[in-house]
């Protein structure tokens, strides 16, 4: 890599929902959690699947197929990725549960295209931009833009709460 940063290269750790391949920027994830036992919360949306004990502090955690309008599946290879998101100049933690973590690649800019315009189940203001690798698209996630305030207070209200 050059000092310039000509040649920079982000790093993303790929993840697939059906048979998607989607990446968040390396930066936002903190760990990556087996499907371990979560805990369901009352009255919270079909998405928010509830909280994992992580270090005896309470974790929300979303179902990333039912926030993107997917039929539920959860697969034996399903894994919780812990993902730091900025909110109220607070960082939250947020566990986003996927089918399947594949690996961490590198992406030149130069190979990030723009978010289509075209409708997708999932809505282009949380596509950060679609990655090129061989000839297969990586559907890159803003993870920042993902949630909603609203969705991001109520998280943050469900950490508030220790987990014993």
């Amino acid at each position: 890599m050059s000092e310039n940063g000509s040649s920079e290269l982000n790093q993303y750790l790929t993840f697939t929902l059906s048979t998607e391949l989607f990446a968040l920027d390396i930066g936002s994830v903190r760990e990556i959690l087996d499907n371990t036992k979560i805990t369901r919360i009352p009255r919270t949306p079909e998405f928010m699947r509830g909280v994992i004990n992580l270090r005896g502090h309470a974790v929300p955690v979303v179902d990333l197929r039912l926030k993107f309008g997917m039929a539920r599946n959860i697969t034996t290879k399903a894994c919780v990725i812990i993902t730091e998101v900025d909110f109220e100049q607070e960082n939250t933690l947020i566990g986003a549960l996927v089918d399947e973590v594949q690996e961490v690649v590198e992406i030149e800019p130069g190979r990030i295209d723009a978010a289509p315009k075209m409708g997708t189940a999932i809505r282009s203001k949380y596509i950060k931009g679609m990655g090129k690798q061989g000839n297969r698209f990586i559907i890159i996630l803003d993870i920042a833009k993902l949630f909603s305030s609203e969705e991001l207070s109520m998280t943050h209200d469900l950490v508030g709460a220790e987990v014993l």
